[in-house]
């Protein structure tokens, strides 16, 4: 019973509590909501949160689980967007993840 996407009420922690934390080992970010209203960021505590910090950590995992733009992520990191996008190849998340067929489609657009 999820509030929002990767999100849980305030009421379904107790009782969901062993879901939250497996997705926590994934790697995933979970909203916790009361009343349908955005109460509680949970973050993975990894290693890119104790090198990178919180707002680093956050914009990338919340980019590379695409829900958010390169352009939010890096607002969120507080980051130009090019220092942004040499985050994410440090951390080796690719800035584009276009399926063959577009990446082509973009690549006839550009020239």
């Amino acid at each position: 019973m999820y509030d929002a996407p990767g999100g849980f009420g305030v009421r379904d922690v107790r009782q969901r509590s062993g879901e939250l934390l497996r997705g926590a080992e994934d790697g995933r970010v979970a909203l916790i909501t009361k009343h349908g209203r955005p109460a509680i960021l949970a973050l993975p505590f990894d290693q890119r949160l104790l090198e990178l910090g919180v707002h680093r950590a956050l914009a990338l995992r919340l980019f590379e689980q695409r829900l958010l733009t390169l352009t939010q992520a890096a607002r969120v990191a507080g980051t130009p967007p090019e220092d942004f996008i040499a985050l994410l190849g440090e951390a080796g998340i690719p800035a584009v993840d276009y399926p063959p067929d577009e990446l082509d489609d973009e690549v006839h657009v550009a020239s």
